[in-house]
């Protein structure tokens, strides 16, 4: 029996540009402690090897301190460790591996299988195929030499590829670097490991996707696992079990707003969420002034508990009752510009959509003062 862990795609060194730097910098560090976790792992669950499939490093251009941050978090393991590029991470002529060696930073156990081939270990009982990417995209399926490699006999032959199994996955995955759908089949493969696509994914009993084992994106297709795969013997089916190892979890929620109650609503699911969760909202709708103040201050609390907020509510208006002007005591020149701002509102008059905000908000404050 041989028992390994499948993972790929950790991206090391990505950036979250679209985050602001105190959300950037703990999301790229996350990526790190998932690796260190997945280590620590394979150790606890004594499996005889970790296999990654692809896309280790973001980028060929990681700086050398971020390279032997990797390496070393893999030390937990002592076990063989088996990588491949994929095409974030291509064998190049000068590449990111390359660089890796000349640092003299991939420790021993740390197998990198560069050139298509097999590699193997007989005294775990497996030979693995290789399918690297030696160029970012291809239109061939490196894949297909499986069906005539020859491996050792009595040895598990498990195919390691990253790239995009034909007809299977979403229509938007980019056609390069293609993978034949049945070729665990036609190669009389074990199992075949596969990186590239981001969530945990099975195409048939002997082929799976493990996705990135730290979410990346806004994208519910069950990131942050990998998978323990046990095989008694050649020919046997593989048992797959997957193992949530994520640091962050990713949310995307879009809320229309029309009323008090959904207000709260929303509340109650923000509520729910913490400083482990990084979350994409969305709101559209219109309210009147005391829901959205109340938004308001939800939101101001959510962004303080929760890793990230990423908010877009250009879609929500704020839509004050007669019964909120007569409140605001908005007479004169400035009932004449909230009357303006609000016919402006409805024009999709972004500034003015700010603006009246802002003045109602001010004018609340007046009147509380007022009334203190």
């Amino acid at each position: 029996m041989t028992r390994f862990l499948h993972t790929a795609d950790w991206q090391i060194g990505r950036q979250y540009g679209r985050f602001a730097p105190d959300d950037a910098i703990p999301l790229a560090e996350a990526r790190f402690l998932t690796v260190e976790r997945i280590a620590a792992l394979a150790r606890e669950r004594g499996v005889d090897a970790v296999l990654v499939a692809g896309d280790v490093f973001d980028a060929q251009t990681v700086s050398e301190r971020t390279l032997r941050r990797l390496f070393n978090a893999l030390a937990a393991f002592a076990g063989p460790w088996v990588l491949i590029p994929g095409n974030h991470d291509a064998a190049l002529a000068e590449s990111v591996w390359t660089r890796a060696r000349r640092f003299n930073c991939i420790p021993p156990n740390v197998h990198l299988i560069d050139r298509p081939g097999v590699q193997a270990f007989p005294d775990i009982g497996l030979a693995v195929l290789g399918a690297p990417l030696t160029q970012r995209h291809t239109h061939s399926d490196l894949t297909e030499p499986f069906d005539t490699l020859e491996t050792p006999p009595g040895l598990l032959r498990v195919g390691l590829a990253h790239g995009s199994v034909q007809g299977l996955l979403a229509e938007e995955v980019d056609s390069a670097n293609p993978i034949a759908p049945d070729r665990a089949r036609r190669a009389r493969l074990d199992y075949l490991a596969l990186g590239d696509w981001h969530g945990l994914k099975q195409i048939d009993e002997r082929t799976w996707y493990s996705g990135t084992p730290e979410p990346d994106r806004f994208k519910s297709n069950a990131p942050g696992h990998v998978l323990e795969v046990e095989i008694t013997a050649p020919g046997a089916l593989p048992i797959v079990t997957s193992h949530a190892v994520a640091r962050f979890r990713w949310h995307e929620q879009a809320e229309m707003l029309s009323l008090p109650g959904d207000v709260d609503r929303l509340g109650e699911a923000l509520a729910a969420l913490g400083a482990q969760d990084v979350l994409s909202l969305t709101l559209s709708g219109r309210l009147d002034l005391a829901a959205h103040q109340r938004l308001q201050a939800l939101l101001g609390e959510a962004a303080g508990r929760l890793r990230s907020l990423q908010l877009d509510a250009e879609a929500l208006r704020l839509a004050p009752t007669e019964e909120d002007v007569e409140a605001l005591r908005a007479d004169g020149y400035l009932g004449e510009v909230l009357g303006e701002l609000r016919r402006r509102q409805e024009g999709e008059d972004e500034v003015a959509r700010e603006a009246l905000t802002v003045l109602a908000a001010l004018l609340r404050e007046r009147q509380q003062e007022v009334n203190a």
